[in-house]
């Protein structure tokens, strides 16, 4: 059976700098970070986006920009979130060799105008990807739910023990593990190397 390798996206495959990316907001919006946290970063906004209460970037954009009190772009909000962002090639390498022993999806905790512009955001890693380049927005789920990890395997229609899950986060390790997919915390590229191959070998066996 064909393998399935799940990959977070922020401090996996790329180094993400959040404080970065909210100065870079606070200078479009005149908003700092506390008050773009209360306004945005909640159960109702940004957390509600990745579980996709929003049913595609326009809808999410409108909403932001109405909480925000101002108008925000969507290229500028693509410009912003990539510039938060630096590729790590040894991790994408990683991505690469799974790629040659099964199929790689993306599963970032993000929602649809990211979901959308991710070809532009993460030029570095869409042409592995290819229409596997996804936001949990698309699943109606977040990490750590083990729900969006059940709406996965559903999507590929993959049982668990055929599935490999790298994350930053022990809780979203945690809630793919409890499900029985063979699970990977983000320590190194090398590291992650090696937990591919080990996965690989141990289902060819």
């Amino acid at each position: 059976m064909t393998l399935l390798f799940l990959f977070d996206m922020d401090e996996v495959l790329y180094d993400y700098d959040w404080r970065a990316r909210m100065a870079g907001l606070t200078e479009l919006t005149g908003l700092e970070l506390a008050e773009l946290r209360r306004r945005w970063w909640h159960d109702e906004g940004e957390w509600a986006a990745e579980a996709g209460g929003f049913a595609d970037g326009a809808h999410y954009r409108s909403a932001l920009c109405a909480a925000l009190g101002v108008e925000l772009t969507a290229e500028a909000w693509v410009a912003n979130r990539r510039s938060a962002m630096r590729a790590r090639p040894d991790a994408i390498a990683a991505v690469e060799r799974a790629a040659q022993l099964g199929r790689v999806s993306l599963l970032t905790n993000n929602g649809p105008l990211l979901d959308e512009h991710l070809p532009t955001i993460a030029p570095e890693i869409a042409p592995l990807f290819g229409e596997h380049l996804r936001t949990t927005s698309r699943y109606g789920a977040r990490k750590p739910d083990p729900a969006v990890f059940e709406r996965v395997l559903e999507h590929y229609g993959m049982p668990p023990e055929h599935v490999f899950f790298v994350d930053d986060l022990p809780e979203n390790v945690a809630a793919a593990a409890s499900l029985g997919i063979t699970t990977y915390r983000y320590g190194t590229a090398e590291g992650l190397r090696e937990a591919i191959e080990d996965f690989a070998r141990e289902r060819a066996a």
